[in-house]
């Protein structure tokens, strides 16, 4: 099972709201666990997709609190904004989904450690793979995170 990194804005439009939705959806219907930063808005609508297909959602949260109700397992770090380091690094791949600057900089973590990213209307950086559809982004997200070196399978062991 890999870890697909989901990241957006915590205010997101009413349409990438609903794409985070369907990306979270399509994530765990690809039995692959959901990374996010465990808050409102993309990562929320992210991990109420993924829950709808009874999948596995971990939020990385920056403060010490629940995070959204769609979590599964919280990691409560205290970290602020430094926690985006934590979800890119977490992911064998990352999906952005719209975002203003702390997308981006999850964005540059995530290129900076040679993780995958998949672009839905967000920064058109060098680096991100622009997608056209939710489809389009999880299932090149979930290739790719097929070939990632860190991608385990449950019985790969370490």
């Amino acid at each position: 099972m890999g870890q697909i990194g989901v990241i957006g804005p915590a205010d997101p439009s009413p349409e990438e709201y609903e794409t985070a939705q369907t990306v979270g959806n399509l994530i765990a219907g690809n039995h692959e666990t959901l990374v996010c930063g465990g808050l409102s808005g993309v990562m929320e609508a992210a991990c109420r997709g993924a829950k709808e297909q009874d999948g596995l959602t971990i939020g990385i949260v920056p403060d010490t609190g629940n995070g959204n109700q769609y979590l599964d397992i919280v990691i409560r770090t205290g970290l602020g904004h430094a926690r985006n380091a934590l979800v890119a690094q977490s992911s064998d791949t990352v999906i952005a989904i719209g975002g203003g600057y702390g997308t981006l900089s999850e964005i540059a973590i995530a290129l900076k450690m040679s993780r995958p990213v998949f672009g839905i209307k967000t920064w058109d950086i060098e680096g991100v793979i622009k997608c056209a559809t939710p489809e389009e982004a999880v299932l090149r997200a979930v290739r790719a995170a097929l070939l990632y070196p860190g991608y385990r399978t449950p019985r790969a062991g370490p």
